[in-house]
This record gives structure tokens, sequence and C-alpha cells, in this order.
């Protein structure tokens, strides 16, 4: 759902910087790697410390870079392989920095060992989930299948509860707690997604085995 209407949505809205940074020669590969080292800083800097407002503030400054530089190379007619695999890559990166954030806070200052491995599961699981997706279809198999909780529904459901939590700071009470519910949703929904995938890819190649079998008895059939 994120993927459908937010991302289109917010597509429109950056249009126009991502024109202004090309007329300015800035090239998308160079907004994807400063795009990745803000996320990256956001959370290796503030996320430890406890600084959880400010952490989100910082990296959803640059999470949008993800937006800007696909706009600015259609804008430019530039879609390349090596593009889509920098992208790829760097959202891997962006992602293990936030959730190692989390995880760095609450195996220090936050002194809370089930939290902390809860973030690392968040992390690690968010990965597989996008490797599995990536390995079915370098198999050659479509991986019909988005899943409960994509990349979006993960960034988006932690860096809004991290914000939240981060007001208690500033003197709201109660709201730090946030932050361990959504983590706990997002290990869930994690899970849940990649038994999705994996049931997904087991089915579609089973499909795909049983459809080359027929083939290949249609084809010894003719022959005969």
């Amino acid at each position: 759902m994120l993927n459908k209407y937010a991302r289109a949505f917010f597509t429109r809205v950056l249009t126009p910087f991502a024109a202004f940074l090309i007329r300015r020669g800035v090239s998308p590969d160079t907004v994807t790697l400063i795009g990745t080292a803000g996320v990256v800083a956001g959370a290796l800097v503030f996320y430890p410390r406890g600084e959880f407002f400010w952490g989100t503030v910082v990296i959803t400054l640059f999470v949008f870079s993800d937006l800007v530089d696909g706009n600015m190379a259609r804008q430019l007619g530039r879609s390349s392989r090596w593009g889509a695999f920098l992208d790829s890559t760097l959202d891997r990166v962006a992602d293990g920095a936030i959730f190692g954030g989390f995880a760095l806070w609450y195996a220090g200052r936050g002194d809370d060992n089930v939290l902390c491995a809860v973030s690392i599961f968040c992390l690690a699981s968010g990965q597989v989930v996008s490797y599995t997706k990536a390995r079915g279809e370098s198999i050659g198999l479509p991986v019909a299948v988005n899943g409960l909780v994509e990349r979006a529904e993960r960034l988006v459901i932690s860096l809004v509860a991290a914000g939240f939590a981060g007001l208690h700071k500033f003197g709201v009470p109660g709201i730090q707690y946030l932050l361990p519910v959504a983590l706990w949703i997002v290990a869930a929904g994690s899970l849940v997604t990649l038994i999705q995938r994996v049931v997904t890819v087991r089915r579609e190649s089973e499909e795909a085995e049983a459809a080359a079998a027929r083939q290949e008895n249609q084809g010894s059939g003719a022959a005969t």
C-alpha cells in the first residue's frame, strides 16, 4: 500500500527538486551515496545515545533520496542496471544502520537485552526478506507476493515510533514505549513476510518444474 500510494505522492512532490539537482549537474548516483551516508550517520550517531527524535529527523531528511535519485534517472532517461544495483545495495546498508542503532542503544544505556535481540532480529530478517525475493527472481521465478511488512512498512513503523519516542526527552510521559512496541510489530511482520515469500518461492518452483516436465513429455511424445 505504501509503495503504491505514498511513493507516487512523494515522487510528484519531489520532481521539481530532482529537476533542480539535474540542472546543477548532480548525478543520481551522487544523491544515492549522500542519502545513504546521511541515514547511516543519523542512525549511528544519534540512536545509540538515545537521541531518537533528532536521529529520526536527520534520517527522514536523507531517506527521501531514495525517491529523488530514481526520479532524476527517469528524467534523464538514464535508468541502468548499475543504478538499480547501487540503490538496492545501499538500501540494505541504510536499513542495517537504523536497526543497528537501536540494537546499540539497548545493548548500552538502554539496558534491555531482549529489545537488543529484537532489534537484531529486525535487522537480519529485513535483509533475508529482501534476499528471498532477489534470489527467487535470479532463478527465474516471479515471486508474486509482496508480503505483510516490506521495506517501506518497516521504515515507516520504526522511524515514526522512534521519532515519537524521542519526545520523552521533551517531557512527554509514557511515549518512550512506542519504540519497543514498534520493534515487536516489525519483527513479527518480517517473520510473516519471510514465511510468505518462502512458501511462494516453493510453490512457484514446483509449478515451474511441473511445467518443464510436461513440456519434456510432450516433446518426447511428438518425437515418437
